[in-house]
């Protein structure tokens, strides 16, 4: 775990990528008819070339622990792929908005995993910062429509987040031998083979789209798989993993605001106080960084 207060250009970073992430939504949305498994393969295999390029430049000599780095990124990898399929299944069986806010419980499986396992010391303020966010988060997710279903989507809305706080945490750990441009090439590498082999074992067409929805595919390859994911992997390996999962929860601000800005969509006053206490609880994180127990870390 990395100590002290968070580097401001990796918070930065981070951030940033998260918003772009934004973009996702909309992008996925234009994708149709594709099924989620090729979505995801494409936004892949279309981010693929750039990536691969990007990890060839910044290529490290041999030295020890990055055969393991590399094994970590690609278990980020298929952790990722496990959290958007399982994702994209409970949005069948409950609503958006209730699949989306469970998702965010993932800072909530990074902090304990960090205290549990990885000898990390949380400060108040940094416990305070996350309930903060999640009670946006819930905000957010009620301004929705979120209510319970089933219970099905519920439980695997909640299977995702731990899938997505997994990812986060291999990621992390990843990032302490593999430049960033590496370490996405790895996650890339690995989701693209994880897509493309669940969408041929459920029968996805992966041909036979229309224009609009090949233009979205390679928005969802260029803008939010290299762009938004080398941000979020460069500031990754500049903030600890606790810091990088709550920076991610400004996606779905991101998408808030950009669902208002684009798609004409009203922004109403409970997704204004959650878009507020989203992004105060991740101020008041990144203004308390964790303490590393003696000997552990």
């Amino acid at each position: 775990m990395r100590a002290g207060t968070p580097d401001p250009r990796g918070l930065a970073a981070l951030i940033l990528g998260a918003s772009l992430l934004g973009f996702a939504a909309m992008l996925v949305r234009w994708a149709a008819p594709a099924g989620p498994l090729a979505v995801g393969f494409y936004r892949m295999a279309i981010a693929l070339p750039p990536v691969a390029w990007l990890a060839w430049r910044a290529r490290a000599s041999a030295r020890p622990g990055l055969g393991r780095a590399r094994v970590w990124a690609g278990v980020a990898g298929l952790c990722f792929v496990g959290d958007l399929w399982m994702w994209h299944t409970s949005l069948h069986h409950t609503s958006a908005a209730n699949a989306t806010l469970l998702v965010t419980l993932a800072p909530i499986w990074v902090a304990i995993v960090s205290v549990l396992w990885l000898g990390a010391r949380l400060r108040r303020r940094f416990w305070l910062g996350v309930f903060l966010a999640l009670g946006g988060a819930l905000i957010l997710g009620l301004a929705k429509g979120a209510r319970w279903g089933t219970g099905l989507g519920e439980l695997l809305g909640a299977l995702a987040s731990l899938a997505y706080g997994a990812f986060t945490l291999a990621l992390g750990r990843a990032r302490q031998e593999l430049s960033a441009p590496e370490a996405l090439f790895w996650v890339v590498l690995w989701c693209g083979l994880g897509f493309g082999l669940l969408g041929l074992a459920q029968g996805e067409a992966f041909t036979g789209y229309p224009a609009r929805a090949w233009w979205a595919l390679a928005g969802l390859g260029i803008v939010v798989q290299v762009v938004a994911w080398w941000f979020i992997t460069w500031g990754m390996g500049h903030v600890s993993t606790n810091m990088g999962a709550m920076g991610l929860m400004t996606q779905p601000v991101a998408t808030v605001i950009l669902g208002w800005f684009l798609l004409g969509e009203s922004v109403k006053p409970m997704q204004g106080l959650g878009t507020l206490l989203v992004l105060a609880g991740i101020a008041a994180c990144a203004f308390a960084p964790p303490v590393t127990a003696p000997g552990k870390g």
